[in-house]
């Protein structure tokens, strides 16, 4: 296909009680058409309840470019738009909120590197020399810069704004990556998972005119707390060891507290072993829960009932083994929580070790 060849756009709109700005962003993205670009327009109404769903029919109706999805349930941006790039029939998948934040003339450059060849994904940047933006919101700037700075870390990729709502893909791509995450956390998992598929990703200069939240920004906090753990979840199974070593010393100690927090509570409610027992078999559910969530990929090898009979017996033999080494300590003369405190920490390499490479083994993200 060369540049000057006629080529299909979808463009994915998730809708979601935006009847003050649909029209508008709808007319705004259909003066992009011309004659080497068709556009195929897909709103997905996330079960608005506003006018939204109504707004959406008129225009289907007005303009043929238009295909209407619904959800009967609210889901998130994340589900809408997995439901949408599930429905494009075009060369090239768009994201393209309806709030007019992002000016939709900036598509025809992104579309750039795909058609050339160079691409297969393109990010529009806000914060890249060359794209005007509305000068607000410090703290929020400063959030997705830690978030992309964060996200780097882990993709090896060199990018600006992972957080940007202007992602563009082949449909083959797009079509082939399975999105999980139902909310925002979208943008964390996508560029996860590109990266991890060495995707060839280019990133331009855009404009960009932000919300407040009194405007109708709805984006908050939660979110970014979200996108922190997305930012985990997708990456540090394939992170470094080093960094998979350093997420676990957290994990671990985490647990490590909570399973000494669980011992000075038990060791007066019952017999020294039986509390030995009972709160490293607690701390470690907890390890577990932590490890898939944030280091590990669940079901990496195994399916989950065996995977956590394997979990199971690795924690029984390190309960067996913090029970002799805590009572060894103890019978050296050590106070029980000392003696729990120190045999703790002795156990964390052994345990970081069972859980890479035998519970949890990953294969490492491919490398061309």
């Amino acid at each position: 296909m060369t540049q000057s060849a006629t080529v299909c756009l979808s463009i994915v709109i998730p809708v979601y009680n935006e009847e003050a700005t649909l029209e508008t962003c709808v007319e705004r993205v259909l003066k992009i058409t011309r004659e080497d670009l068709a556009l195929e327009i897909i709103l997905v109404d996330d079960c608005s309840r506003d006018q939204s769903w109504q707004i959406a029919q008129g225009l289907a109706k007005k303009y043929s470019q238009i295909k209407l999805l619904q959800h009967k349930v609210n889901q998130g941006k994340g589900a809408a738009l997995r439901t949408g790039f599930a429905g494009a029939t075009g060369d090239y998948v768009a994201v393209q909120d309806a709030d007019l934040e992002y000016d939709p003339q900036e598509l025809v450059k992104l579309l750039e590197p795909l058609k050339s060849g160079q691409a297969d994904v393109v990010l529009g940047s806000r914060y890249l020399s060359g794209g005007t933006h509305r000068a607000r919101f410090f703290w929020h700037t400063m959030m997705n810069k830690l978030l992309t700075l964060l996200s780097n870390m882990f993709t090896d990729l060199y990018l600006t704004d992972m957080e940007t709502c202007y992602k563009v893909f082949k449909r083959e791509v797009i079509q082939a990556i399975t999105i999980e995450e139902n909310r925002f956390g979208f943008e964390p998992e996508i560029v996860a998972k590109i990266a991890q598929e060495n995707l060839r990703v280019y990133e331009v200069a855009i404009s960009y005119e932000g919300r407040s939240f009194e405007e109708g920004k709805k984006i908050g906090w939660k979110d970014g707390v979200a996108a922190l753990y997305c930012i985990f979840h997708y990456n540090a199974p394939y992170a470094p060891f080093p960094m998979q070593l350093l997420i676990y010393f957290f994990i671990g100690s985490l647990a490590a507290l909570f399973n000494l927090a669980c011992f000075g509570y038990l060791v007066d409610q019952m017999p020294l072993a039986v509390a030995l027992g009972t709160s490293y078999f607690l701390a470690g559910m907890l390890n577990y829960w932590l490890c898939i969530k944030l280091l590990f990929r669940h079901k990496a090898r195994w399916n989950g009932s065996v995977e956590i009979l394997l979990y199971l017996l690795v924690v029984a033999i390190g309960g067996l083994g913090d029970i002799a080494l805590t009572s060894g300590v103890i019978g050296l003369g050590l106070g029980p929580l000392l003696a729990k405190a120190s045999t703790s920490w002795v156990l964390f390499a052994l345990n970081f070790v069972m859980r890479k490479w035998i519970i949890f083994p990953t294969k490492k993200r491919p490398v061309f």
